[in-house]
This record gives structure tokens, sequence and C-alpha cells, in this order.
């Protein structure tokens, strides 16, 4: 079963220096039917302007994962940790037992542009950490890369849950086959382009959302990057 969510259905707020689309129920935007699918709880669509951010907040049992598309953030936390992630790359942190962060626009000029993702946790409780890890630009052409996933490694993050984001430049004309394991689910999100998934055609920004569909079968129509989430 295929499930789309149009760009324009999801919830959006611009409050100036944040423009912000989302698709689940976050802040004060409530849906009792989308407050999650499967593990993944949170997918905010972000653009944040030159030299601003979010202040100190805490969290806990939570694993936070952003991927930058355009620009810089700078990420601070009470674990001492002090990270810039640019364009390529890819930051995590596991709230666990409790941490306190703030994350801004690390320019004064240019636009900040992201995917802030959260995810709960295969346990609670963990100890807090954070990590911040740039991937092959060039090795997501064509292909699924993997840039979080329960193992990590190299130019990989590591994420506590059984699941695994994969991002790819698909060029015009090109297709990929994903095939889900069983009592899985999958969640797609096209940053720019156009394709079909299963036949079924995704604009720019839409997303979709999978179970029990055992392959899946991507075809761009034309240049196209997006993000695939393996879900339990």
């Amino acid at each position: 079963m295929i499930q789309v969510f149009p760009a324009d259905t999801r919830s959006s707020s611009d409050l100036g220096w944040l423009q912000s689309h989302k698709s689940f129920s976050f802040g004060d935007y409530f849906d009792e039917n989308n407050v999650s699918f499967g593990v993944m709880r949170v997918c905010n669509d972000d653009d944040i302007a030159p030299g601003r951010g979010f202040g100190p907040h805490p969290h806990s049992d939570m694993e936070i994962v952003s991927i930058v598309l355009q620009g810089a953030i700078k990420h601070e936390d009470s674990l001492g940790h002090v990270a810039i992630t640019g364009t390529d790359g890819v930051q995590r942190m596991s709230a666990g037992t409790g941490v306190i962060h703030a994350e801004y626009n690390a320019s004064e000029t240019e636009p900040l542009s992201l995917f802030q993702l959260w995810f709960m946790p295969e346990k609670r409780g963990i100890t807090p950490s954070f990590e911040n890890v740039k991937y092959e630009p060039e090795a997501m052409r064509n292909a699924l890369l993997p840039v979080v996933t329960p193992e990590g490694g190299e130019h990989i993050a590591k994420v506590h849950q059984d699941m695994r984001i994969y991002l790819s430049k698909l060029d015009a004309g090109k297709e990929l086959v994903f095939e889900q394991g069983e009592n899985r689910r999958i969640f797609l999100m096209l940053v720019s382009g156009v394709c079909t998934a299963n036949g079924t055609e995704l604009l720019a920004k839409d997303s979709a959302r999978m179970q029990n569909e055992s392959v899946l079968t991507i075809r761009a129509a034309e240049d196209t990057h997006l993000m695939l989430i393996d879900l339990p």
C-alpha cells in the first residue's frame, strides 16, 4: 500500500526567520491521525534565515537527525559538543536521559535549508550522544547511499533504532529498486524533481508512506533528489 502526501497538504508556518513545513503533528499543529509512522515522529522541512535559529531547549528519549540541503547549521549542547554541519552533511543527536541543545544557521549571510527528523529510540534512558558526519555526494548518483544506519561507519551516522536513511540523486530516465523486508515500512520524500514510486507519481516535496510493498521501483521522469527511510 502506498499513501501519497502532496507537498501542499503539509502544515506550514512562517515566523519570518523560519519557514517550516511539517509532515507530522508538531508544535501547534496537531492531527490525531498523523502523529507518527512507525517509529518516525517528525519530518520538518525548514528554511532558517541567516544568523537565526533555535535557542537552548531540552530533549529526551528521541533520536534527532538533521540532513542539511543548503547552507550550514551550528550545533551546541550541554554535553560540550560544538559542531557545524554543511551541505552533504548529517548530524545525529541521541537525547536519551536528557540533553539541552541549540541550533542556528551558521552563516550571517546565507540561508539554511534542512530536514529535521525525529525517531523513537529502540529503548529509553540511553546515554546522550552526538555525531557529525559528511558523506560523499557523488556516491548517491543513481544509487541509494546510506547516511544513517544502526551500525554506523565511515561517512554514516549511527542511530539507536532499527532503521536506515538513504539519499539519492537519480538522473532522468534512471530507476532504482529497493526490496522491503517483511513487516517493514518505507517513508519516501522527494527533495526535488519528478518520479514514480511503483507507478505512483511524486512531485517535489511530496512524500509517500508504504507498507507491504515487497519491491519498490523508483523511476525518475527528470533529474530527481530523494530521501528514502526504511523503518520497522
